[in-house]
C-alpha cells in the first residue's frame, strides 16, 4: 500500500501543471525550501541597498518594488564562466523583453574595475537592454555582503569569508516582488535555466 502512496504523490507532483504549480520560500543558505510564508518579519529578505546601473543612474531596492527578479554575480573581464552566464541571462532578456514584471540584475564583483564606464562598453557589446536588465556597480563590501549573507548565491553555509576571498560561482537567484527568495540555478545549465523560465511564469500567477 505505501507503494501505492508513493505512486499517487509522483502522479500529482508531475501532473500538476504552472497554473497550480507553487514556488517554495528559502530562509537559510542551505536552500531549504519552506512551502509556506510566516508572518514572522524576520523572515529572510533582500536587504536594502543602493548601487549604481550601467546608465551611471543610482539603482536600489525601490527600483525592484513591485518585480521579479533575477540576480547573478559577474565580472566583466572574466575569461571562464561569466560569458556562459552572461549568454544566459541574454536568454532571458529576450524570453521577457516586453514583460515589465521581470528585471534582471548583474552585479559586478570587480567594481574597482567595472566602473559605469566599463559596465556601459560591456552592455552595448552584449547588446543588453537596460530597461530589462541592469548592471550593478558600487562598493565591493556593499555587494559581497549582498551576494553572500542576502542572496546565498554561494551556498556555503556556516562558512564565513571575508570581502578578500574572492565571490564567484554561476548561481542564479529569483526573488520575488517582495525581495523573498524563491529559487537558485546553474546559469551554465539549459535544463535549469528552462526550470528557470518555468518557474518565473509561475510565480507570476501569484
Amino acid at each position: 500500500m505505501k507503494y501505492y502512496y508513493l505512486i499517487l504523490s509522483l502522479f500529482v507532483l508531475f501532473a500538476c501543471n504552472d497554473d497550480t504549480r507553487k514556488l517554495p520560500y528559502y530562509n537559510t543558505p542551505d536552500f531549504t525550501p519552506k512551502w509556506e510564508m510566516t508572518n514572522d518579519k524576520t523572515f529572510h529578505q533582500i536587504r536594502p541597498f543602493k548601487l549604481k546601473n550601467q546608465d551611471d543612474q543610482v539603482f536600489t531596492e525601490k527600483d525592484i518594488e513591485g518585480k521579479i527578479c533575477v540576480a547573478d554575480f559577474f565580472f566583466t573581464s572574466c575569461p571562464g564562466i561569466c560569458p556562459k552566464m552572461t549568454n544566459s541571462m541574454g536568454d532571458l532578456q529576450k524570453e521577457f523583453m516586453n514583460d515589465d514584471d521581470i528585471l534582471l540584475l548583474s552585479h559586478s564583483v570587480t567594481p574597482e574595475k567595472d566602473n559605469v564606464t566599463v559596465l556601459r562598453k560591456y552592455a552595448k557589446e552584449k547588446k543588453v537592454n537596460s530597461k530589462r536588465w541592469k548592471l550593478l556597480t558600487g562598493e565591493k563590501n556593499e555587494i559581497y555582503n549582498l551576494g553572500r549573507k542576502y542572496y546565498f548565491v554561494e551556498e556555503d553555509e556556516g562558512v564565513k569569508k571575508g570581502n578578500d576571498v574572492f565571490l564567484h560561482t554561476e548561481n542564479f537567484i529569483l526573488i520575488d516582488k517582495q525581495r523573498y527568495i524563491r529559487g537558485i540555478y546553474n546559469g551554465l545549465d539549459p535544463n535549469s535555466m528552462r526550470n528557470l523560465i518555468k518557474d518565473i511564469t509561475v510565480l507570476k500567477l501569484e
